[in-house]
């Protein structure tokens, strides 16, 4: 069997990482990408080859579609050089930020970059992407538990998850006859840095979602790295076109 690849987008932090150290532990080769901050992703890559993997990163901003022909021809590259290979087999649109903000007082500038960074950045990325998929490989794409429930801040966030959980559908209908299934995973209140870390720092808000959540807690980075890597196992190879909530029951 040939070796596998994920490549996950925002995986220099937070959950992305988790999943890739999560994917990397079942051994899965991993070319993650940073934003900003090389350094950190530096060191991701090096905790992933600690489980006699390989992995590379690259610099990405989601937000940027005029950058990924560019981003696409450095992938075609580092798979060349680093698996000699062509293509890689899962796709992780991962990347993300944390804005809060009352619907009446969204700017404009606030919602275009909660769209480009959440729904028009993927949406492109993936696009371009597509030659460099393995047939029959898999996408998964990241949603929230908002799109589902609303708390009052998150209107705009959860509008581009919700327009991700549609495109998700679209996605697996149209790439079904390469094989290639397509799910989304939405994630429950995380304790991360994420959004500031209110979930994680602030025991106020972090005692509510325990309180909200059937069994009992606030979700961890691990909760969910560990999801995305069973979702994207062998196992689950028939799962097509689900959204594929992750929030220990939160406002059931």
């Amino acid at each position: 069997m040939t070796q596998r690849i994920a490549l996950i987008t925002g995986a220099s932090r937070g959950l992305g990482k988790n999943a890739a150290l999560k994917l990397a532990a079942k051994g899965i080769d991993i070319l993650l990408t940073y934003n900003s901050n090389q350094q950190e992703a530096q060191k991701v890559v090096a905790e992933i080859e600690k489980f006699g993997v390989k992995a590379a990163a690259l610099q990405l901003n989601v937000a940027e579609v005029s950058s990924f022909e560019k981003f696409a021809q450095q992938v075609q590259l580092q798979l060349q050089q680093t698996w000699q290979r062509d293509t890689f087999d899962y796709l992780v649109n991962n990347a993300g930020i944390g804005l809060y903000g009352a619907f009446a007082e969204t700017s404009e500038a606030v919602f275009d970059e909660l769209m480009n960074i959440h729904f028009k950045g993927p949406f492109f990325l993936t696009q371009q992407l597509l030659p460099l998929i393995q047939d029959g490989g898999r996408i998964l794409n990241v949603s929230s538990g908002l799109a589902r429930f609303a708390l009052p801040g998150f209107a705009a966030y959860a509008s581009m998850k919700g327009a991700m959980e549609v495109l998700t559908r679209y996605q697996a209908k149209e790439l079904g006859a390469r094989g290639i299934s397509v799910n989304i995973i939405a994630p429950g209140a995380i304790e991360t840095d994420f959004g500031g870390g209110r979930v994680r720092d602030n025991a106020e808000m972090n005692q509510y979602v325990a309180s909200q959540t059937a069994l009992g807690r606030a979700g961890l980075p691990d909760d969910i790295g560990g999801a995305i890597a069973a979702l994207l196992s062998d196992e689950l190879g028939w799962m097509n076109a689900q959204r594929i909530e992750v929030s220990g029951g939160m406002f059931l």
